[in-house]
This record gives structure tokens, sequence and C-alpha cells, in this order.
């Protein structure tokens, strides 16, 4: 690296963890009560909710009989983590690993901006796009789960088999760091990292059943879920009730719901279209034949959209997901994800505003709520679209250089991604 490359990196560096060392005080200071940020005080989850699963937790058994229990076995590790640090209270604990999480993830990206031919764009992308987020950030767990799915794909199908594991574990925290695989190229990166994703959660799950009953209640937890108030879907009830529908919104498996005539009905359409969204997927890589060193992340970021998208709940710490694979596609130069990332962010301030600051007017289906809705979801079918649309260019009608689709796909362009 040359002294005036160095010097920018530098620069660029240093101007990064000014404003993440700024804006994280805030986010603490905001979690921890000592500021009081407007609307919604979104702790609680973490206070009460939380604070109780571990309770029952550390006695070796889930909270199966929790409807508000939606998770895979792995979140324990998740929910239990604070008690590693016994001299803070649990919620005080939580929020201080939830800072550690963000703080891996800004260095893993600092570290993959500095390679050559990278650019700092990602670095910024997780920088800025999480304090627009606001406090929810480190309310949930889900910035730890999105640290197990940057870290996977900055290592990269260099290490498809280290890959895998990381992509299991998160799966099994969460589950939906299972996308991640989807954008492997063809052959043996895929065989491996695919291979060890399943021996990982195979013996994870079987682990888990083994030591914690209950540990699979999570597969049947949602089947008579209704729809979240801030889904896509949720829309028509937002508009329907201006014209008389007779429906309520109801805390219902842990979230602010719709009920009533119509919900299952449109709750099925969200899964079919889940459904599609997995059909458009596998179409896709059937159909793909040119990997360059940013599909791999640009697949994963699509995916993730497509189902964040037609989901039926589509909850504030969802965008914290968005921000990190986002983060990572920008991190190279020949990816076609810069505009859905970028309409990835202004949606996260979007999502601060509908959650926690303006939720009575959402919840309350007021004109103002729904339109911060119809921004917030529209912002998000955009980048869905985009993303798509670029995805395929890049990889299915793409023109490679010298020689044909079939010969592109086995240069292993990958090579000089993260390890």
């Amino acid at each position: 690296m040359s002294e005036r490359a160095g010097r920018a990196t530098w620069t660029r560096t240093a101007g990064a963890l000014v404003v993440w060392g700024a804006t994280r005080a805030l986010l603490l200071l905001s979690v921890l009560r000592v500021i009081v940020p407007p609307g919604l005080d979104v702790t609680g989850d973490v206070s009460v909710t939380y604070r109780n699963w571990a309770g029952v937790l550390s006695g070796g058994v889930f909270p199966e009989h929790d409807v508000t229990w939606q998770y895979p076995p792995g979140a324990a590790l998740a929910i239990l983590a604070p008690k590693l640090l016994p001299f803070w209270p649990y919620a005080t604990a939580f929020f201080v690993l939830a800072l550690v999480c963000d703080a891996c993830v800004t260095a893993l990206l600092l570290r993959a901006a500095a390679r050559p031919g990278r650019r700092g764009a990602g670095v910024w992308v997780w920088v800025v796009g999480v304090p627009l987020l606001g406090p929810t950030v480190y309310a949930r767990y889900d910035v730890m789960v999105t640290a197990l799915a940057v870290a996977a794909l900055l290592l990269g199908t260099r290490r498809a088999r280290g890959f895998g594991v990381l992509a299991a574990l998160g799966a099994v925290v969460k589950g939906w760091p299972v996308l991640l695989l989807v954008g492997t190229p063809r052959g043996r990166e895929t065989r491996r990292s695919w291979a060890g994703a399943a021996v990982t959660g195979l013996v994870l799950l079987a682990g888990f059943g083994l030591l914690m009953p209950g540990s699979l209640s999570f597969l049947t937890a949602q089947r008579d879920r209704g729809t979240e108030v801030e889904s896509l879907g949720a829309l028509v009830f937002h508009f329907a009730r201006r014209f008389g529908w007779e429906g309520r919104v109801e805390f219902h498996y842990g979230s602010m719901e719709f009920l009533g005539t119509g919900v299952p009905l449109v709750s099925t359409l969200a899964q079919v279209l889940s459904v599609l969204a997995l059909g458009w997927l596998v179409l896709w890589r059937v159909r793909a034949r040119v990997w360059s060193e940013a599909t791999f992340a640009d697949a994963a970021f699509t995916a993730l959209l497509l189902f964040t998208t037609t989901s039926r709940v589509i909850s504030p710490q969802y965008l914290v997901w968005l921000l990190g694979l986002g983060a990572v596609c920008l991190l190279y130069r020949g990816g076609r994800m810069t505009v859905p990332v970028v309409l990835t962010v202004i949606a996260s301030f979007v999502t601060w505003l509908e959650f926690p600051v303006y939720f009575g007017d959402v919840v309350g289906s007021t004109p103002f709520g729904t339109g911060l809705l119809v921004v917030r979801n529209g912002l998000l079918v955009a980048a869905t679209v985009l993303a798509c649309r670029g995805l395929w260019r890049e990889t299915v009608r793409a023109l490679p250089r010298g020689g044909s689709g079939e010969e592109r796909a086995r240069v292993p362009a990958w090579a000089t991604t993260d390890a």
C-alpha cells in the first residue's frame, strides 16, 4: 500500500471511529435511560421478557409454553450471555454486550475496507445506519446475530467450511443467516460450505434437543399469528379501517397484530409471496452463470430483502440485519446494490419514526402513522425490486470478459475475499 493510500485509509478509519463513538454513546445512554429519547421505551423486552427467559433457560429448559418464545434454540446463548457479566444488572449487561457486538461489526468492516480494491462506503452504511434506526438496535439481540453474519460473509468461501460453520451458528440463533448460503459459487465451495453448515446445524440442534427439552417448540410457535401492524400486508387493514373495517389491534405473539375478518387471508398471501420469493431464488441459482467478487454478498442481501418484505412481520430490528449485509455489499466495487442499500438506510430512519417515536399513530392507523408505513414499506419494496434486478443482470445477463458465462463462473474471483 502506498503512503498516500495509507494516509487515506487512516483518515477514513479515524473519521468512522469518531462518528461511531459519538453515536454509540448516545445509543447506550438512551437504552440506559440517562437520556430519554422520544417515543416509547424500547428496553422493556430486555429488562422484563429477556430477563425472565434467562431465568427459565438457566434451569435447563426452554420457555416452550410462552407464546412469545419464537426463536431457534441457539437464541438461548444470546439471552443467557449477560449472565457472564454478573457484576451488572441483567439489562445493563445486555446493552454492553450489544455495544461490543456493534464494535466487532465495525472493526470487521474497517479491516475489510482497508484491503486493496475495496471501498469505505460499506463502513459508513453501518456507522451511520445503526443510529438512524435508534435505540432499538441495542434493545434486541439481533445485533449479535448480525455480527455472526457479517463475520461469515467476510470470511468468505476461501474458507468455505468456516463460513458454513458461522452461517449455521447464526441460523441456529435466529434463523435468517441460513440465507447467506444462497450466494456461494457453484462447485467445490458450495459443497464444502453447505456441508459444513449442515453438519454444524445438525450437531447444535441435536445437542440442544438432548440437553434442553422443548428446543424445537419454535417450529410451531407462530402458526396462529396474525398480521403485524408494521408489515406490508398490514397496510390493507390500515386503509380498511378508514372505511369501517371492524377488526382490532392486539398484543399477540409478542407484537401488535391485526386480528379480525380478512387477516388470515392476508397472512396466507404473505406466506405465498415468501414461497414465490424462494422460487425466484432457486431460479436465479439455476440461471446464474457469472460470479464476481461482489455476488456472494449481493445474493445474501437480496434474499434477505425478499423474505423481510414478504413477511407477516417486519419488526424494526429486521433493519439491523439488512444494514449489516448491505454494509458488506458496499465494500466491493463491482456490485449492483448501492441504490438498494441506500434505500435501506433511509428506511431505517423512517422505521425509527414509526417505532418508537410515532408508534401510537401506527397502531391507531392515523393518516400520519399510515403514511410513515407507506413510505417505509415502499422503500423496502423498491429496494427489493432493484436488488433482484441488479443481481439478475449481474449474474444472468452480464457478458463475461474473456470467455463464456460458464468459463467465467469457474474463475475463483472469491479468492480475494477476507480470510
